[in-house]
Formats: C-alpha cells, structure tokens, sequence
C-alpha cells in the first residue's frame, strides 16, 4: 500500500484505466465527474498536528480526514471525498482522486477535468452535475468540451425557469420529458441553454408547492391575527411590523391594510393594524411555471455535433457515477470499510475500491456485450428473461456451488445446467474455475 501511495495513486489508476480503454474498446465520447462521501469511525487526528509517525509512510500531502458535508447523513463523522470519472459505455472508471473531507465540489471540479483532459489521449466531452457551473470553472475550462446542470442559484437561471414560455415546448425523445433551447451567454462563454421540463416531476413538484402555500397561509394568518390584537406607541412601528411580515411571504400578501388610531384603557394614543391575508398570483405562477423544470447548458454550439434530446440522454447518465458509489458503499462486496489508520492508507484503500468498481463493471459490461452479440437472455431476479443483468445478480445466482475432492477427484456439486450457460457467457478462464474446459 506504501508503494502505491509514493508512486502516486491516481497516476497508476490512469494507466491501469488507459490500458482497460484500449484493450476493451471501451467508448469514451463522454465522461462523467461527480463525487461522493465516505465516513470513518474514530478520532483520526490531523497528520499535520499528530506525531505519530509510521515506517514507510510518506508524510507529504495527505488528505485530511474530517468533517463536511456528507452525502451519507452522518454529520457527526469525519469523512474523506472519492471523486470518479466514468466512461458513458458500461460506467468504467477513468479516473480516480482521493481528497479531504471538507472539500467542495465546486472549488475543486473544473481543475479536477482540466487535470484529467491534459493526461487523456482522446476527446471527451466533460460531464458534471451543477457543482461544476459558476463562471470562474467556465473559464478554467475555455478549451474543453462539457454538458453541465446549471444551478438555480444563478438568477438568469431562476427567471428563465419561471418564465412563462414563449412557445410549446418541443417533446424529447425521452418519454416525459419537453424542452426550449435558448442561446446564452454567461460568463464571457457563448452557450446553449435547454429548458427542460419533466412531466413526472412537475407532478410532484406542484403537489409540494400546494402544500407549502397552505402551509404559508395557515402560520402567517396566525401572526396576523396575533398582530391585529398588539398595540403599538407609534404609527411608524406598526407599519414596520406589518411591513416585515409582508416581506417574509412567498405565495401571498396582505391586502385592505389599515392602521387606526385609538384610545386604550390608559387613555394613551395607540395604534392597531389590520389586514387581509391573500394569494400573490403573479408569484405563485411564477413558481408554478418553474415546476418540474430544471436548465442543461454546453458550450457546443454546433446542434449538429450535439443534438438537444442527446444534451439530456447524457446528463441523466450522470447516475453512472452514482451507480459505482452504492457499489462501493455496498455492504454485500464489503467494499465499503476502512480499517487503516494513517490518511495516506485511507487514500490507498479508496483507491482499490475503485479499482474494484473497474473490475465489476468491465466484467458486467462484457457480459452484457456477449449477451447482446449472441441474442441471449439470463433470468433476472423475477425469474424474467434480460440481456442486461447485473454482476451483482450473477454472483448470487452462483452462492451454494462447492468444490467436493474424493481420491483425489475434483468434483462441482450443485452446478445446474442454467449456471453451465450463463458460464458460456463469460470468459474461458470462469468456465475453467468450474471445471468445464
């Protein structure tokens, strides 16, 4: 583990994942980044403040282990960052990088492709949920080519989405899913923006918004009651107050405000308000246009090069990534437990967890291919027939075969028929395992 870690771990992962490319024809037009989480138990103290020192270890730039946003929910852990870059054909990894737990994706994304384009011998277009736009990523990466989310956070965004469309929305090729294309550009870049609407999500999203309305108008209509039973010395307080909870509305506002003027029992000028609590249908329109919708940009121009409905077939690919870190986190494999101390092994063991990510997904690709190419079926887990099983299901359907050695004679107990033709389906070297060649 020492060794790799001084030759340097994502140096070797590349040219172990560069040679998988190039003997498996594995297809690269696309890859996709995105990063996740990974908590440990215990104190793991800063190498830095820490003085235990450990033979072999090279102490240089480690990662630190500590506390940040985590994907897993576990806040009170410490955690470290595994960052993957996966190939669109059969989710391969491509590239691997261990970091600190603390660090944010959208500080690190752009470098973290601008470093994966500079050590790769072919074109690739970048891939990357929102944390990689802001316009000093944008720049960082003027000579590459990339699909990302873009975030709601970056007001011509927001008002995009709640805009009323100009025009229908174009259907995709994509069932449920509807789009505009507009040209943009933010940050100095010229690009093209899809409008995306999901007919699913849009669903869902204007049930949560009814609720959020309700739920609105049930707590400030109880301010407001609350509010009209104060007394207030001056008139200038009172419409401050009513102006501070008008201000904090989202779906609605107060109507017919009036401030009066009255004696109370000390015989003191004071002031009462009272108001009306209604809907704000221009906001709630605009929140209900921006319903099930969300913005894909790129910076290929050319629709010839990139047509909009393949803009959105590759980014909901993006779950690529997502299926190597279950995966990993999956208890199944015991893929997932880190029983090192030092950063530097942790980092190490990350590593070889996504070397063996590579090795599952590049088996079950393969067996995927050579279903394809023969027109064959393995049962699934419903006992129906697919062309795309997962390993995961091939590996359990093979549990409670033995090896029996009586006189010196290998023997396969429990072997049925279906598991000889599943076998057909793998290389030579599984069917030896079993004894079949």
């Amino acid at each position: 583990m020492d060794k790799l870690y001084k030759y340097g771990l994502t140096k070797i992962f590349l040219i172990i994942a560069l040679e998988v490319v190039k003997k498996f024809g594995i297809e690269t037009k696309y890859s996709h980044l995105d990063s996740s989480s990974l908590h440990l138990h215990g104190e793991y103290k800063n190498c830095l403040n820490n003085g235990e020192k450990e033979q072999g270890i090279n102490k240089e730039n480690p990662i630190n282990i500590t506390q940040g946003y985590s994907r897993d929910h576990r806040p009170d852990l410490k955690q470290c960052i595994l960052d993957l870059i996966v190939s669109s054909d059969g989710d391969i990894p491509l590239f691997f990088r261990g970091a600190s737990g603390n660090e944010s994706d959208k500080a690190v994304f752009a470098h973290i492709l601008v470093e994966y384009s500079q050590q790769i011998d072919f074109d690739s277009i970048m891939v990357a949920d929102s944390a990689l736009y802001s316009e000093s990523n944008l720049k960082l990466m003027v000579n590459m080519n990339w699909i990302s989310r873009v975030p709601l956070s970056i007001k011509k965004a927001k008002n995009l989405v709640k805009a009323p469309i100009s025009k229908e929305l174009k259907p995709s090729d994509i069932k449920g899913y509807s789009y505009q294309e507009e040209k943009i550009s933010y940050g100095g870049i010229e690009q093209r923006w899809l409008v995306i609407e999901s007919t699913e999500r849009k669903k869902a999203d204007l049930k949560k918004l009814t609720k959020k309305i309700l739920e609105e108008f049930l707590i400030t209509n109880k301010q407001l009651v609350k509010l009209e039973k104060e007394e207030f010395e001056q008139k200038s307080l009172a419409e401050l107050k009513i102006k501070d909870l008008a201000a904090k509305l989202k779906y609605h506002q107060i109507s017919d405000i009036e401030i009066t003027e009255k004696l109370n029992k000390a015989q003191t000028v004071v002031y009462q308000i009272k108001g009306k609590l209604i809907e704000n249908q221009e906001l709630i329109t605009k929140h209900e246009n921006s319903c099930g919708r969300f913005i894909l940009a790129t910076n290929i121009l050319d629709t010839t090069q990139l047509k909009p409905t393949e803009i959105l077939r590759i980014y909901k690919e993006q779950q690529s990534t997502e299926r190597g870190f279950r995966f990993i986190k999956d208890p199944l494999f015991f893929a997932d437990s880190l029983f090192v101390k030092n950063p530097e092994r942790v980092e190490t063991m990350m590593m070889l967890m996504a070397l063996c990510l590579l090795v599952y997904n590049l088996g079950q690709r393969q067996l995927r291919i050579a279903l394809k190419t023969q027109k064959a079926t393995v049962k699934n887990q419903l006992k129906k027939p697919t062309e795309s099983p997962t390993l995961r299901w091939i590996f359990q359907c093979f549990q409670g075969i033995h090896i029996l050695i009586t006189q010196g004679v290998d023997r396969i107990l429990n072997l049925t028929n279906e598991h000889c033709r599943i076998l057909q389906f793998l290389p030579n070297s599984c069917q030896k395992y079993y004894l079949l060649c």
